[in-house]
């Protein structure tokens, strides 16, 4: 007979973080994932009040709903396996998966740009050859020494770039003659030695902040990863400012010299990381909006600033990194995917492709958050695809006391009564507040109260306050100066308000747009994919409050992070994936909402709350 004082251990798995722990029995998920180190948001301590901690159960079983969670929690939300981590107890072993938005920001960073698999098949093909040295005997030049070589091994003769064969003569010699050479469609880019694999560098090139990658080709695997701010923010927060700027007496030069430099700067530290040598690095995938993608390659941009809005190329490009001032492998190529259209560029392709879009047979929307958000509807097999200037509050910028999600960020509000709760990035003193902060706290306010549905402080709230320099202004204080981080209140103004209201309708009028040119309603939409740095940080409940997203299940949202960057890792080690890209590319219909009849009545609703 089995001891009883002998309890079954209990393990809790937890993804995509990947963690596991064991614990007791009776305890809460919150409990198990705090035991873990794994930083679930609980604003209220764990006691079933802000719905924040929000899990979804993939194998085992829970105690039943508390009547906390049915109060939360649709039904459908529930029959999906939807828990409230502080009110579920596992009964038994149990695998649970975290939505993104459930993680505080660091945890968020470490699932950002999961690996994918992808069936390798790389443009880069390596082959390791013993060359005959020369002598008195044998006089062949070293090219056709090579060359030679190739034939015995029954390939093909390969061209070999000047870039390559100024560094050649030198390579064979250091190596004693054997080395393995990276071909790249009859092509030699570079001489490795013969114990390493070559390397390859995914980049997306955000308006406001820049993501490399760096990956080994022969495996499919990250060896590391590092993010900057796009310098050329220095020249205009927008785009539209790029390319106004870019206009002016060597305006546009200026752009691409000042990226590659940022570029070149994180490879060097991609690099230093993994304890590899940039002439390693033989292909780059780059990934951007079509502005940014025509800067990094030096293409003219003034056509992108008026109607039509015609890019200078659509369809992909390839050349030498050393043309544009990349120092990496001798012969080391770049990979710029197909552009959609003026604003819709290769990036939102590679989220289009990281998610499989162009092969859902659902009904699907996928965004992707910026300083530019592009959005696009899968419908019946249709793609349609808009672009919305939803500005830069999301990153921080234009709020009163906006920052980048850094640490003393505010990025989490919950107000209960007269009491405000906050969270912030590695729980440091607030000094400030980020994106998913500001929308967070606008969710709350207007949920409180606070705000009416035009976006106007209701000042006789015990929360609002009149700014002393201006009696005609109300300003709500989200942080005192006793508890921030500098001495200074923390506070929101009617113009961050304002600002969130212009984001928010920008995107909320260009998926209505979509949803309207399709014939359906938001309700027949399957999932709701929401990618990019933003979104995923985003408290989807904030978005669905502030009516910046479609009253959803919140089952059927899904945030996927960088997808950007994860579409351009899978073209950095797939030839096929390339190909998938054009045929997505060129599958979408552009709608351009400025010249749409409908587009300025759903914006100017979409303003309100």
């Amino acid at each position: 007979m089995a001891d009883p004082a002998k309890k079954k251990a209990i393990f809790i798995d937890m993804e995509p973080v990947g963690r596991r722990v064991q614990v007791e029995a009776g305890s809460t998920l919150l409990a198990a994932a705090q035991k873990a180190g794994v930083e679930l948001i609980a604003i209220c301590g764990g006691a079933g009040t802000c719905n924040s901690c929000l899990v979804r159960l993939v194998s085992g079983e829970l105690s039943p709903p508390t009547l906390v969670e049915t109060e939360a929690l649709d039904r459908e939300e529930i029959e999906a396996g939807y828990r409230l981590a502080c009110q579920a107890v596992p009964l038994g072993s149990t695998r649970i998966y975290i939505p993104p938005d459930s993680l505080t920001t660091p945890q968020r960073l470490q699932i950002e740009g999961l690996e994918t698999d992808v069936a390798l098949d790389p443009v880069i093909k390596t082959v390791d050859l013993k060359i005959d040295p020369p002598s008195l005997n044998d006089l062949r030049a070293d090219t056709t020494r090579l060359n030679d070589a190739l034939v015995e091994r029954g390939l093909e003769v390969a061209e070999i770039p000047l870039p390559v064969l100024t560094r050649l003569s030198e390579s064979l010699r250091a190596r004693d003659w054997s080395v393995r050479l990276a071909l790249r469609r009859g092509e030699i880019i570079t001489c490795l030695e013969p114990e390493n694999s070559p390397l390859g560098l995914a980049l997306d090139i955000g308006t406001t902040s820049l993501a490399a990658y760096l990956v080994d080709l022969a495996s499919g695997r990250a060896l590391a990863r590092s993010g900057a701010m796009n310098p050329q923010i220095a020249y205009g927060e927008d785009v539209i400012s790029r390319i106004h700027f870019a206009r002016s007496e060597g305006g546009r030069e200026k752009l691409q010299s000042t990226l590659i430099e940022a570029v070149n700067g994180l490879v060097h530290g991609l690099c230093e990381e993994a304890n590899v040598s940039k002439e390693r690095i033989v292909e780059v995938v780059a990934v951007g909006n079509t502005a940014m993608h025509h800067l990094f390659a030096g293409l003219p941009v003034e056509q992108l600033g008026g109607a039509p809005y015609v890019p200078a190329v659509s369809d992909p490009l390839d050349f030498r990194s050393c043309e544009i001032g990349m120092d990496l492998a001798p012969g080391a190529c770049i990979h710029l995917p197909s552009n959609i259209a003026g604003f819709v560029g290769a990036d939102h392709v590679a989220v289009l492709l990281a998610n499989d879009i162009g092969k859902s047979s659902g009904r699907v929307v996928a965004l992707d958050i910026g300083t530019n958000t592009e959005i696009t509807l899968v419908s019946e097999g249709r793609l349609l695809s808009c672009s919305c200037a939803s500005g830069p509050a999301f990153e921080g910028a234009h709020i009163h006391d906006g920052m980048r999600a850094a640490p003393g960020a505010i990025e989490r509000v919950w107000i209960e009564g007269e009491r405000i709760h906050l969270q912030t990035i590695k729980n440091q003193p607030p000094v400030g507040i980020c994106g998913s902060g500001i929308l967070d706290a606008v969710a709350e306010m207007v949920g409180a109260g606070i705000i009416n549905n035009s976006g106007r402080m209701e000042k006789d709230s015990p929360l609002v306050r009149t700014n002393h320099e201006n009696q005609n202004q109300a300003e709500f204080v989200l942080a005192p100066s006793s508890i921030s981080g500098h001495g200074r209140d923390i506070i929101i103004t009617r113009k961050d308000i304002n600002e969130i209201q212009l984001a928010k309708a920008a995107i909320r009028a260009g998926i209505e747009i979509l949803l309207k040119e399709a014939g359906i309603g938001f309700s027949e939409l399957d999932e709701f994919i929401v990618a990019g740095a933003f979104g995923n940080y985003l408290d989807i409940k904030s978005t669905i409050r502030t009516g910046m997203f479609p009253p959803l299940p919140l089952s059927r949202f899904r945030q996927v992070g960088n997808a950007a960057g994860i579409g351009a890792k899978q073209m950095l080690v797939s030839a096929a994936k390339r190909r998938d890209a054009v045929k997505i590319a060129g599958k979408v219909d552009y709608i351009e909402l400025t010249i749409h009849p409908d587009y300025m009545k759903i914006f100017l609703n979409a303003m309100y709350f």
